[in-house]
């Protein structure tokens, strides 16, 4: 059931102890409205629907099932309840109602009744009426009584879209605007929202002045706005737009909107057009033109053409010709073209010169190593300055069929999927612009087999100012040895090789990387039997470390003794100079001389202040914290005190 949701009602409002609903005591119809399309619910104490309802409030929809009083101050039996909505159907056209009820229900539409099932019933009947809702402002009311039991009631009223029911022409549209930007060439067409409810959209039509619109539309949207780049030609253009139903019926237009457009000097030509060959890509480049706001740019294999548009709209000064073979000469010219559509001359031809067909050197100092997280594979750049990345093939040993080529920018790779227990071999060949790939270089190496420790689970990690610091457990397994050790490998994004961070020897259960860069770095960890081999390597996890981070640990905070009386001590605390810039956070602290636990205090510069409860020498100790809350390497700074209370 839905409560009111729009309502003027000036009623006490009671919050019902079950389910939270809110009930109003019995209000007038009269001081409740609601707003199409949402319906006014009025409750009365009869079958008969007169006198004066117990209440009156705002339904979103007609959907109800009621197994006791249907609201505050009516009885389980023998109630009744009205909704009526009064909107604007626009053109109109025809309507399914669409009923289920039990018991008694009536529709009327304009006081004339449509439908009716008025009878007491132990289960619900359905019923539909097709007719035709005439245009504007009409008044639907569902009357609907319950004698005994369970009372149910559903009421929709739903324009019917099929072409061959639907002949009814939408309303044109009204309020329709026209705004023309002269400098740029754009033209904003706006108008105000149709009433009808099967609405589908808008279509906007243009044409020359002097001329019918075309049957085709400009463009169909379904907002209330439309922003047309008008041909600037000089001419004047007229806009119109039209209403679409579901059905597809087009409503008449709306009054022709007139802009006149204004025809400008192209702009000059472009200059400095290049065009070099990069990685499957020709780079085109050209240096700008005061007043263009795009660029055309044309191809050809030959230096006289013919020429095709490789692009016909660029923003920038650069564009990417993915769509050519770069292992054939290309010619490329440019056109400016200013914000009026005005297209210049074209530039000066920019060529990619004849192809290179010489490979680049091969590799040097290939070398791969074994891990139980997969295999690292490391070169050497090849000598060549046109190489532009390595094609990386793997395959077992013996086997002829490789995986890949993985191409590859940097100088490594981690091959997470390399099977353990088994040799694989890897060739590298260094690729240039143009596609020519040197000679390979391999190497064979074996993914060791994981040891029979536990693997280590629940890794977390967290930054802190002096690195990263995980943690995580080594669980026991009934098939699998004790662990004697662990070790932590550590990746980020400058490198996809994984680098081994923490000793063996480490405390277990935890690890503090204290050379983890700035930024994101992902960690592994894995157990190590007594003999250093690794076991299989744990999910990993990401700890992100920002700036600022102390660089130096922390020297002793600077304190001063703003008051010192016989029942309090108020001291000022700032950084150590040389902390300055350093990134702390606050600071801990404590009185020898009061019983308690450190306390904390946020702020690069702090004032503290301790109550002291009898007299007697105290020591206040300080702690300074780094970016992020933690006392590392803080040297502490301590000041003495006396009370004579």
């Amino acid at each position: 059931m839905r409560t009111a949701r729009q309502t003027t009602v000036a009623a006490t409002v009671v919050l019902a102890a079950a389910g939270g609903l809110l009930a109003t005591a019995p209000t007038a119809s009269a001081a409740v409205t609601c707003a199409a399309p949402l319906f006014k619910r009025e409750y009365f104490a009869n079958t008969t629907l007169t006198g004066t309802p117990k209440r009156t409030d705002c339904d979103s929809a007609v959907n109800e099932h009621w197994t006791g009083a249907p609201a505050y101050g009516l009885p389980r039996d023998r109630f009744g309840v009205r909704w009526t909505v009064t909107r604007d159907f626009g053109s109109g056209g025809p309507f399914t109602l669409s009923v289920a009820a039990r018991d008694g229900v009536r529709v009327y539409l304009d006081g004339v009744r449509k439908y009716s099932a008025w009878s007491d019933l132990a289960t619900a009947r359905k019923g539909a009426v097709n007719l035709t809702v005439p245009q504007g402002r009409h008044t639907l009311r569902v009357d609907f009584v319950n004698w005994t039991g369970a009372a149910d009631v559903a009421f929709s009223y739903l324009p019917r879209t099929a072409a061959a029911v639907d002949r009814v022409k939408p309303l044109a549209p009204t309020a329709a605007t026209v705004s023309h930007d002269r400098a740029t060439g754009r033209t904003r067409i706006s108008w105000a929202r149709n009433k009808e409810m099967d609405l589908a959209g808008y279509r906007v039509y243009r044409r020359l002045s002097g001329q019918a619109f075309p049957a085709r539309p400009l463009v169909a949207v379904t907002g209330l706005t439309h922003t047309d780049a008008t041909p600037a030609t000089g001419q004047t253009f007229l806009y119109e737009v039209r209403a679409v139903d579901r059905a597809n019926n087009e409503s008449p237009g709306t009054a022709d909107l007139a802009v006149a457009t204004v025809d400008r000097t192209p702009p000059g030509a472009p200059t400095g057009v290049t065009a070099t060959v990069g990685a499957g890509a020709v780079d085109v480049r050209w240096q700008p033109v005061a007043g263009a706001t795009s660029y055309r740019v044309v191809r050809a294999a030959a230096p006289t053409g013919p020429w095709t548009t490789a692009v016909d709209s660029v923003t920038g000064t650069a564009r990417q010709d993915t769509a050519v073979d770069i292992r054939q000469q290309w010619y490329y010219r440019v056109a400016a073209r200013d914000a009026a559509g005005n297209l210049s001359a074209a530039s000066a031809t920019g060529t990619t010169g004849v192809p290179d067909t010489t490979a680049p050197e091969p590799v040097t100092s290939l070398a791969a190593t074994g891990t139980t997280a997969g295999n690292r594979v490391t070169w050497a750049a090849s000598a060549s300055t046109d190489t532009v990345g390595y094609e990386v093939f793997a395959a077992p040993a013996g086997e002829t069929d490789q995986d890949g080529p993985e191409f590859v920018t940097g100088t490594a790779l981690h091959d997470a999927l390399a099977t353990a227990g088994t040799a694989t071999v890897y060739r590298v060949g260094a690729v240039d612009a143009y596609g020519n790939v040197s000679p390979a270089e391999s190497v064979t190496v074996t993914r060791p087999a994981p040891a029979d420790v536990p693997v280590p689970a629940s890794v977390t990690g967290v930054p802190e100012d002096d690195g990263n610091h995980l943690a995580f457990t080594l669980p026991e397994a009934a098939d699998a040895g004790p662990a004697s050790g662990h070790r932590v490998y550590r990746r980020t994004a400058a490198s996809p090789l994984w680098t081994a961070v923490d000793s063996p020897d480490a405390e277990p259960g935890t690890a503090t990387d204290r050379t983890a860069p700035l930024g994101r770095a992902t960690y592994y960890v894995v157990a190590l039997n007594a003999a250093g081999e690794e076991g299989a390597p744990s999910a990993t996890v990401d700890v992100v470390r920002e700036a600022p981070v102390l660089t130096a640990p922390l020297s002793a905070p600077r304190l001063t003794v703003v008051q010192d009386v016989r029942i309090a001590v108020k001291v000022d605390v700032q950084p150590a100079l040389a902390d300055l810039g350093k990134g702390v956070s606050g600071y801990r602290w404590r009185f020898s001389c009061v019983s308690g636990t450190w306390q904390t205090s946020l702020g690069e510069t702090v004032r503290i202040q301790q109550y002291v409860p009898s007299a007697g020498p105290c020591t206040l100790d300080v702690l300074a914290l780094g970016h992020y809350g933690t006392a590392t390497d803080s040297v502490p700074a301590s000041t003495d005190f006396f009370f004579t209370r």
